[in-house]
């Protein structure tokens, strides 16, 4: 008996020992996010093909019988692929970071459908910046990211001040929606041209961009395009970093973030500071603070609760923009010194994800905001002057708007064995109670030196009134693919808007109701194909229609007399992408026609004062363009950019002198502040003889454009250049530790990132000159 009792105790040893030699574990996370990366793809490497040995699960774990394997292939959608050597290894268990590629165009994209699916199986013009470009760049402001987008003109207002163009011009209405991790940012009806200094750059590690309409997913205002900015998870293991920097003209700016992973509770927590006292531009004193927090929860392997919150606080000076002399002699002063702008945003959000099987899952996200915007905003300070243009006295307004959100968002999805089909289906509710009011300013002025120098409030309310405003929506989205490489998708959306308006003024102050009601009942339709060529090779086409009911501040301010309804806008677009020389290029195209119908414009009327109107139509034609090429692994040239021409459909304004009005007609016109072409390159140079070091050269190029829609004035437009230089340690004592020095407008351009004219003249929005910034960082992690 206890010979056998030896000898079972040696086969046991044996197996035990066996086993622990073939069986390989290991974990793949994002090297720059540390966040662990599901549905990786574990191969093995040999002289002709490939075998999948495993994919990573939801912790970016594997486990693979490695016996007989010299090398492994770690690969997955757009990330860059690693080969190890199995036989070098001096222990059980690798930790794999994948880098995400900058080269590949078709990465893996989550705001096509709300569900991660490959960029190729998406019939939209869909651009993702990814974390690894975000990290290269190190961006002082959102534009900075952006504008590397084809078809993306993000405007520079001044610390992180913006406004944007996508299948637009320049424009300050409400066409784009914002959203962070799939949220928007601000509810419909309350739009602001500024909001994303609502966002915290430090915690965002990719940004997805949809270009043209995205309303029948995501509702009202994502006409010219949809920003998506998808906030860091908690790393596997741990992870955390710090960064100082700064530049010559006084911004300062500290970020720090870190967080772990332990069991089934993850925690990531990220923000930074930023203060500019004494910069280029007179009275552009700003302070900003940012923070973002977010845990998981696995209940078990297919239970998730993630919980987010947000919190962005702004402070700034607004200068304002500058006449011709001004700029020219680059006298960067400003007229006054008592305008403000204070931002304070708070958003929160609970998540939970069910995966049912493997053809059914389900997320239910309940959602909070609290924001308030209070200004003495520049652009309101007006001169009077009587018929003879004589100066009699100047006005201005200070302004307060409040709103607090309670929503839901809950999505289907169920997979299908008939024709390879998918569902999606989802309802939306946004309960968003708001307030505004807006108080009469007599502004001083020493009209000699063209200064304003103080102002006083007189008390009397311009707007005062409270909003309740519920947006409920439902969704669907159904996708078929009757061969392989043939992918159908439609989708159809409808939503109610209820505004419920309470006017606080006076009976008799205003002609406006004392209460209204109104509700706008809008469907919007898509229908798209894709189809793939096969070798990375592959076209789509769409048809969709987007939305944009009248903003609350359109509708019910005390000026405004006529009704209002929603504009809608057909978008007609197809495109395409291929790739040659063995990945080494990549090319993607989308040509578009976006109609606008019954767009709310803002119309001169007879006695010199203005209304909004359903009285414009447009038409936006253009093409988007994104080349990548890669000729060796050292070397990355990218350019992107678009042609379009924005016209006139219907578009008129009345003109009175000496008491006779005339209407002049703008139809056929090209529409003012459109550049018929807006490109950005970029050639970013890693040498493999020193790792983690860096340098990137850029050009942006914004074309000639009219300035007004008679067509009659003129702005140049823009070359810039900005080089980027940085270098992270990998090894040696200073490992974790990195360094970046910027210049942005190296030949120290005088130009300007927008300008207007008017019957006085034009108005230039200056941009910075030269600026250099230098920064230090220090991260660390488990892997």
């Amino acid at each position: 008996m206890k010979k056998y009792l030896i000898l079972f105790i040696l086969f046991l040893s044996f197996s035990t020992l066996a086993y622990s030699q073939t069986t390989l574990q290991g974990t793949v996370i994002d090297v720059n996010t540390h966040e662990a990366l599901v549905g990786a793809s574990v191969c093995k490497v040999n002289a002709t093909n490939g075998e999948k040995l495993a994919t990573t699960n939801a912790k970016g774990h594997f486990t693979i019988n490695a016996h007989g394997i010299t090398q492994l292939k770690f690969a997955m959608v757009g990330y860059n692929s690693r080969i190890i050597d199995v036989t070098a290894l001096k222990r059980q268990y690798l930790d794999i970071a994948l880098e995400p590629s900058t080269v590949d165009l078709q990465p893996v994209v989550v705001t096509a459908s709300r569900e991660g699916q490959a960029r190729q199986d998406a019939p939209i013009a869909i651009s993702k910046i990814n974390s690894t470009q975000i990290k290269d760049a190190k961006a002082t402001a959102l534009y900075q990211l952006l504008n590397k987008v084809a078809g993306v003109y993000m405007v520079n207002l001044g610390n992180e001040q913006h406004t944007m163009a996508i299948r637009q011009p320049i424009t300050y209405n409400a066409l784009y929606l914002y959203m962070e991790d799939g949220l928007p940012i601000r509810p419909t009806g309350i739009f602001n041209h500024n909001s994303l200094y609502e966002i915290n750059m430090s915690g965002v590690k990719d940004i997805e961009v949809i270009k043209g309409p995205a309303s029948s997913l995501y509702g009202s205002n994502s006409i010219g395009g949809a920003v998506n900015f998808i906030t860091q998870g908690p790393p596997s293991g741990y992870a955390g970093n710090v960064s100082v920097q700064g530049d010559n003209y006084h911004y300062r700016r500290v970020d720090a973030d870190g967080g772990f992973s332990q069991g089934k509770f993850g925690l990531y927590v990220g923000g930074y500071i930023a203060h500019q006292e004494n910069s280029w531009q007179d009275y552009s004193n700003f302070d900003k603070y940012s923070g973002n927090f977010k845990t998981t929860y696995d209940f078990n392997a297919t239970t998730r609760l993630t919980t987010a919150a947000a919190y962005n606080y702004l402070n700034t000076q607004t200068p304002g923009s500058l006449d011709s002399a001004h700029f020219y002699n680059r006298s960067y002063g400003a007229n006054s010194r008592f305008t403000y702008r204070k931002v304070k945003s708070f958003r929160a959000s609970t998540r939970l994800d069910h995966q049912w099987d493997d053809k059914n899952s389900t997320f239910v996200t309940l959602f909070f905001r609290d924001n308030s915007t209070a200004q003495l905003p520049s652009y309101y300070i007006s001169d009077v002057r009587d018929n003879t243009g004589k100066y009699l006295s100047s006005n201005g307004q200070v302004n307060d708007q409040k709103f607090k959100s309670y929503g839901l968002l809950a999505q289907h999805r169920a997979d299908f064995d008939f024709l390879h089909s998918r569902l999606i289906a989802g309802v939306y509710m946004d309960d968003s109670p708001s307030s505004y009011y807006a108080q009469y300013l007599n502004i001083d002025k020493d009209v000699q030196n063209n200064y304003y120098t103080g102002f006083t409030n007189t008390g009397r309310y311009i707007d005062n009134y409270n909003i309740k405003l519920f947006n409920t929506a439902a969704y669907m989205q159904y996708e078929i693919k009757p061969v392989e490489a043939l992918r159908i998708v439609g989708g159809l959306r409808y939503d109610r808007v209820h505004y419920d308006f309470t006017n606080g003024l006076p009976t008799g102050s205003t002609k406006y109701k004392q209460q209204e009601t109104n509700n706008f009942n809008i469907v919007a339709p898509k229908l798209g194909i894709t189809y793939d060529l096969g070798h990375n090779k592959g076209f789509y086409a769409n048809y969709s229609v987007g939305f944009q009911p009248p903003e609350t501040g359109d509708l019910y301010s005390s000026r405004q007399l006529t009704p209002l309804k929603q504009a809608t806008f057909d978008n007609y677009e197809v495109g395409g992408w291929f790739s040659a020389f063995n990945k080494k290029l990549y090319f993607e195209m989308s040509l578009f026609d976006l109609e606008g119908h019954n767009e709310i414009i803002s119309q001169l009327l007879p006695d010199n004062t203005t209304q909004n109107q359903n009285a414009g139509a447009t038409r936006h034609r253009g093409i988007e363009y994104a080349l990548t090429l890669a000729p060796i692994k050292e070397l990355t040239f990218r350019f992107s950019g678009t042609n379009a021409r924005h016209t006139y459909v219907e578009y008129s304004e009345v003109r009175t002198s000496n008491g006779t009005s005339t209407v002049i007609s703008y139809n056929g016109n090209r529409m003012n502040n459109a550049p018929a072409w807006i490109a950005n390159s970029e050639l970013t140079y890693k040498p493999l003889y020193l790792p983690g070091f860096r340098i990137a050269t850029e050009w942006q190029h914004i074309n000639q454009y009219y300035t007004n829609p008679a067509n009659t004035k003129t702005y140049s437009g823009y070359d810039i250049y900005n080089l980027r230089l940085g270098y992270d340690m990998k090894s040696s004592v200073l490992k974790g530790a990195g360094i970046w020095f910027n210049v942005l407008n190296l030949t120290n351009k005088l130009y300007a990132t927008t300008v207007t004219s008017n019957q006085y003249g034009d108005t230039y929005n200056a941009a910075p000159p030269r600026t250099y910034t230098l920064g230090i960082s220090y991260s660390f992690s488990k892997y």
